[in-house]
């Protein structure tokens, strides 16, 4: 039983064979996965997916690299869905740095937006973090976001910057890069959080796990997330799916 808690299965990377991406993660036993969407076309997408699929559940919000794009319409949009059963999560959200499409400022009154939003609605958060973790936490503390929690996504910063997450009420979420010989960061955050506060994802079709770096990721590459993390904590593998899976379903509160 494995639980991908990040796909973008709604990228039109998939547009040709979505149906054998999705039947390949189920014979990889793949039980469950949340489609995030993350702007007009993509959310649109991940709720037609959630729609189809008995096990696929949508998660909806606006990426901070198009935060200049997102207008009240679109916030007051995502609310609607919020109360879609299949809706699970608000986001992803958050700041991104890397990118300068959308200003810092902008993207930050996104993101707060996003979080009041979310416990509004009494629904968990998926945050986008990149070369911006000290504005994110800030945020994440002035907002009480640790009131509805959620999960920090591909997190990709220090052991020490995980346990602050963990104590705020947030999962940290590990994905292909666990998995890259170069990689030390997420090894050692796989070693030291403790099982029962860590998830597993594929955020495909980007980061693929080793040995398939570099070509298109599918949720069925989750299970070698897995099998590295339960490697580096010296665990068997069907416990590690075992835990994670049912964190991901206490985290999107999945019966």
């Amino acid at each position: 039983m494995l639980f991908d808690t990040h796909a973008h299965l709604n990228a039109e990377q998939y547009n040709e064979d979505l149906d054998e991406v999705i039947a390949r993660a189920q014979k990889e036993g793949v039980t469950h996965m949340v489609v995030v969407g993350f702007d007009r076309p993509t959310i649109e997408k991940a709720m037609e997916l959630a729609e189809g699929y008995d096990f696929i559940y949508a998660c909806v919000g606006w990426h901070p690299v198009d935060a200049i794009d997102m207008t009240d319409e679109d916030l007051r949009w995502i609310e609607e869905l919020s109360a879609h059963p299949k809706v699970v999560a608000i986001g992803e959200m958050g700041l991104d740095y890397h990118w300068d499409k959308s200003p810092k400022e902008v993207q930050k009154e996104v993101f707060r937006k996003q979080i009041r939003l979310a416990k509004k609605v009494n629904l968990p958060i998926v945050i986008h973090n990149r070369e911006a973790t000290a504005d994110i936490m800030e945020i994440l503390q002035e907002e009480h976001a640790e009131e509805v929690g959620g999960i920090m996504h591909c997190f990709s910063g220090s052991p020490e910057v995980a346990k602050e997450c963990v104590k705020m009420n947030f999962y940290i979420s590990l994905g292909g890069p666990v998995t890259f010989k170069n990689a030390k960061k997420p090894k050692e955050v796989a070693a030291e959080i403790p099982l029962d506060k860590l998830l597993i994802e594929t955020d495909c079709p980007y980061l693929a796990p080793h040995p398939y770096r570099g070509q298109r990721n599918e949720p069925g590459y989750v299970k070698l997330v897995a099998e590295q993390i339960a490697e580096i904590k010296g665990i068997p593998f069907d416990e590690v799916a075992d835990v994670t899976s049912q964190n991901a379903k206490k985290v999107f509160d999945i019966n």
